[in-house]
């Protein structure tokens, strides 16, 4: 039990003030946490999923100021501390820095924005309202694994949260402010209903997974 103990105390000595000092070495940092920023689970900070190159923690900073008053940008997996090349399992390319997931924003019931998700883990809640189905087209190619995050909610919580139309355009096109985005990913499908028209904003393929329950966001 006390080997337990000391075992516990010595990873988050090391997750939460020794990992952080190195990571400058590797031309990582952990994304800066504030009033309005925060991972949407905590599981993200205590298993080191958290960090981006310096570039990417300060868009976030600067996305956070854009915002409406009370919205939130909250934050799922990035990549680990160290080591470009080092998979962030499910994750195909989570593993240079340069990408972050996002959550959606919601709102509640009487449309009034909510900080608040719709899954546990942030991840698994689709949010297809009709157009490209992509999902039925990738499975029909053989990509059975597109919809696979379904199983990662880790359970559905708030089900009277909807998809903010208003709040995701803003958050997306703030993000397209920059020039140092590069990519990023949402399903075809939310694509036109948000009526978005950036390039960079485009279909992550079938290889991956769909998109339709977070923003995957990537930096040159």
């Amino acid at each position: 039990m006390y080997q337990s103990i000391l075992f516990i105390l010595l990873y988050l000595v090391t997750t939460f003030f020794v990992i952080p000092k190195v990571t400058v070495f590797f031309g990582r940092e952990r994304i800066t946490n504030s009033k309005n920023i925060t991972p949407t689970n905590f599981m993200t900070e205590l298993l080191n999923r958290n960090y981006v190159k310096p570039e990417l923690n300060i868009i976030l900073q600067e996305l956070a100021h854009k915002l409406p008053e009370g919205v939130e940008l909250k934050y799922l997996d990035a990549n680990f501390p160290f080591f470009n090349g080092f998979p962030l399992l499910p994750h195909l390319s989570h593993n240079d820095g340069k990408k972050l997931d996002l959550s959606f924003i919601y709102e509640d019931k009487n449309g009034i924005v909510s900080n608040l998700k719709k899954s546990n883990s942030g991840y698994g809640i689709f949010e297809y309202k009709g157009g490209n189905n992509q999902n039925d087209i990738c499975k029909q190619n053989g990509y059975y694994q597109y919809d696979f995050p379904k199983y990662l909610t880790f359970g559905r919580i708030n089900p009277d949260l909807v998809f903010s139309e208003k709040y995701n355009k803003i958050l997306i096109e703030s993000l397209l402010e920059s020039n140092k985005i590069e990519k990023i990913f949402i399903e075809p499908h939310l694509k036109a209903r948000l009526h978005l028209t950036d390039s960079r904003v485009r279909f992550q393929g079938c290889r991956s997974v769909r998109h339709d329950d977070h923003i995957h966001v990537q930096i040159k």
